[in-house]
């Protein structure tokens, strides 16, 4: 009996007497192709002339083997094995890691705005009195805040006054200084206004005189001194100030 392997075609001789009527599993030993293979159909009557006689063949070894189930394959894939010294994969951050970033950008930006906010604030407050002198417009702004500044940079300290009596009239005699309280050398302005109010801060009386002195360096100071012949009795307040070369 001659079997065909219907994968790779291969021809195989077998024993006809090794087949059950059913037919069997066959495996192909070259491509390894698992069929069913029936039992051959016996052949019509050998005609009248007998054929010439022929050595008996010899039996051939089943090139087939006879198990009723396939042979389970060997897998033809393996698992893949990272190279020698390969660099790993990188892994990025996590996602949470990743969303947090801008976040972490934007809140620092906002500390950063604020300190110089608050350092541009601390500066203006504290230097407020080189800047009005710079700026005498920004002058009114700190007053608007309660910060009292002078705008000239140069201003009176140890202002006193006391009342004498000189050829038998009363005198008001009224001392202090001008000092420059700026970083740098500074004009004195050349008017200086004394003002005489009564005890519910209505004006009685004002008077100009010069300061005597031109120009002040930074810290550097000046006394001054003026008087009034018969001051009004009902002075009780007295205020110095400069009042822009008024006459």
């Amino acid at each position: 009996m001659i079997l065909t392997c219907p994968s790779c075609a291969t021809r195989y001789q077998i024993d006809e007497a090794k087949f059950p009527p059913a037919g069997r599993q066959v495996r192909c030993a070259k491509c390894g192709h698992v069929w069913h293979q029936d039992t051959p159909v016996a052949e019509a009557p050998v005609p009248e002339t007998p054929p010439p006689e022929e050595p008996a063949p010899v039996e051939a070894k089943p090139a087939l083997e006879q198990s009723e189930q396939p042979e389970q394959p060997e897998p033809m894939l393996r698992a893949l094995r990272p190279q020698q010294g390969a660099p790993a994969p990188a892994h990025g951050p996590p996602r949470a890691r990743r969303a947090l970033l801008p976040m972490l950008g934007v809140a620092l930006g906002w500390i950063g705005l604020i300190a110089v906010v608050l350092l541009i604030g601390l500066s203006a407050v504290r230097y407020r009195q080189e800047i009005t002198v710079i700026w005498p417009q920004s002058a009114g702004v700190y007053s608007s805040l309660g910060m009292n500044v002078n705008a000239h940079g140069i201003d009176f300290t140890d202002v006193d006054y006391h009342r004498e009596s000189e050829d038998g009239q009363v005198v008001l005699a009224v001392t202090g200084r001008i000092v420059n309280k700026g970083a740098r050398e500074l004009p004195v302005p050349q008017s200086v206004r004394v003002t005489l109010s009564d005890a519910s801060n209505h004006e009685l009386y004002h008077w100009n005189f010069a300061p005597g002195i031109q120009t002040l360096k930074a810290g550097q100071s000046s006394a001054f001194h003026t008087r009034l012949s018969n001051p009004p009795a009902t002075a009780r307040h007295l205020e110095v100030r400069f009042a822009k070369d008024e006459k």
